[in-house]
């Protein structure tokens, strides 16, 4: 099993929990989310590239994204 530790934040509340993954559920997850799709590979490489270019800034929310 392949625990992952989730947060989820709603406003000032935050709500923790543990979800246990085995590898058969993983992959099953992984392939409903798309991650096995290559058009999404070849976005994550492209991010990957992105990053190493220092194309990318961080936000710490949407209002962020007015300023340049």
């Amino acid at each position: 099993m392949v625990p992952l530790n989730i947060t989820i934040t709603q406003g000032k509340n935050i709500h923790k929990k543990m979800v246990e993954f085995d590898v058969d559920q993983l992959e099953r997850l992984a392939a409903a989310l798309g991650m096995f799709n290559p058009d999404f590979l070849k976005r994550l490489d492209k991010a990957e590239k992105d990053i190493k270019a220092g194309r990318i800034r961080k936000i710490n929310s949407l209002k962020d994204l007015d300023k340049k």
